[in-house]
């Protein structure tokens, strides 16, 4: 990730964390929570290895092509998948934006004495970046609002494992969803 060291590694963490709950829950649910929970696994982790920062870990051009590989398969997978339910269409545009951003993150060849800025000279499409940071700001939006209490009335839930609390997995999304407008913005 191209940006600040500090945030790339405050990223980092919170998408590795992320990841590693959405491991914890795989291990609870049916088996499609459990397929879901795999999937946003992969992402998370991904996420955060594509969040390192580059002044620290300079990613050579194959592992740009097996991030673009990875979540490319992803996408089909999310999209072969999307047959079923409309809820996997988030999970096409999650990993056709890493594919994006994994390109954007390869140098063009100018090198850095021709970029002016931190040594690189990829970037994005600043159209295509609006678009997807329009939508995953409305992603953030209505996932936060999902995640406000429920009226004082309701019933309390019985006691539920880790892995299978509905709350906790929408924040998982939810952190996923910023750390994905956080990466846009470094694009």
């Amino acid at each position: 990730m191209h940006g600040p060291v500090l945030p790339g590694w405050l990223l980092a963490a919170l998408c590795a964390a992320t990841g590693s709950y959405c491991l914890l829950r795989m291990r609870s649910g049916s088996p499609r929570a459990r397929g879901a929970a795999g999937g946003e696994a992969v992402m998370g982790f991904g996420m955060a290895a594509m969040a390192v920062p580059a002044a620290f870990l300079a990613p050579p051009p194959w592992m740009i092509a097996g991030y673009a590989v990875v979540f490319g398969g992803a996408a089909l997978r999310a999209l072969w998948l999307a047959r079923g339910g409309a809820h996997h269409l988030h999970h096409v545009v999650g990993s056709l934006s890493m594919v994006y951003m994994a390109l954007a993150m390869a140098p063009t060849g100018g090198g850095a004495a021709h970029t002016g800025h931190e040594g690189h000279s990829a970037g994005g499409v600043p159209l295509l970046t609006g678009v997807l940071l329009l939508y995953f700001a409305g992603y953030v939006l209505s996932t936060g609002v999902r995640l406000l209490p429920a009226a004082a009335g309701s019933a309390p839930t019985a006691a539920v494992s880790w892995g299978a609390r509905p709350e906790l997995a929408l924040a998982c999304r939810l952190s996923m969803g910023i750390a994905m407008l956080a990466m846009l913005i470094t694009v």
